[in-house]
Parts: structure tokens; C-alpha cells; sequence
């Protein structure tokens, strides 16, 4: 078997703090990350202003209908992402249902009314 010497330096805690660097300095450059990320997030902040700026500006520009560049185009897209603007086929078909006995009660009522017996 090896025999393996191990040294224990201790420090008194004011000398701690002089001598061991606590800081993460040598795994991270922290202050380029922060100031890279603080600058692209300031770009991207500026290109979204600019985007809208621009959008108000064209807004009555810009077709209603098409395949891409116009509003149609817009909302599509857009509500592809944010997930909100479909409702699904069973949802649509209710709301129809609903609307077809709405109706047929309206007839009723009225034949109602127009026969004398309400």
C-alpha cells in the first residue's frame, strides 16, 4: 500500500476571506455574460418596439386576406402560437347545435303567437 500525506491548512477567519477567493470568478466571466445579455435583451426590446411602430403605421397597408403578408396571415400565425384563437371542431359544433334550437323554439314562439294561443 501507498501512503498518501494529507495537509490541513487552517485560517483564522479575517485571513480566511484574504486568502480563498469565494467568488466564482474562475469558472464564469460574469460581467461580459451579463452585459452580453443585458445588450441582446435591450435589442430585442428595441426591434419589438420597432416592429409595432411599424405595424401601427402599415396597419391599414397590409391586405386583409392572403396566404402570407396580411392580417388573415397574422391572426393564423399567431394563433397557431399562442393556442387561443382555434376552438375545437366539437366546441364549434355545440355552439351550432345550440344556435339550431335556439332557432326552432324562436319559430315555435312565434307560431305561437301568430295562431293566438299564447
Amino acid at each position: 500500500m501507498a501512503n498518501v500525506n494529507l495537509n490541513k491548512e487552517i485560517y483564522q477567519k479575517d485571513q480566511f476571506q484574504k486568502v480563498i477567493n469565494t467568488n466564482f470568478t474562475q469558472l464564469v466571466n460574469t460581467t461580459s455574460q451579463v452585459t452580453s445579455s443585458v445588450s441582446s435583451l435591450e435589442n430585442t426590446n428595441l426591434r419589438i418596439n420597432q416592429f409595432f411602430t411599424d405595424y401601427q403605421d402599415l396597419f391599414f397597408d397590409i391586405p386583409k386576406f392572403g396566404e402570407t403578408n396580411s392580417h388573415e396571415y397574422l391572426i393564423k400565425t399567431s394563433g397557431e402560437y399562442v393556442g387561443t384563437l382555434s376552438f375545437p371542431d366539437d366546441t364549434i359544433q355545440a355552439l351550432i347545435d345550440e344556435i339550431n334550437d335556439l332557432r326552432e323554439q324562436n319559430l315555435e314562439l312565434r307560431q305561437q303567437i301568430i295562431s293566438g294561443s299564447i
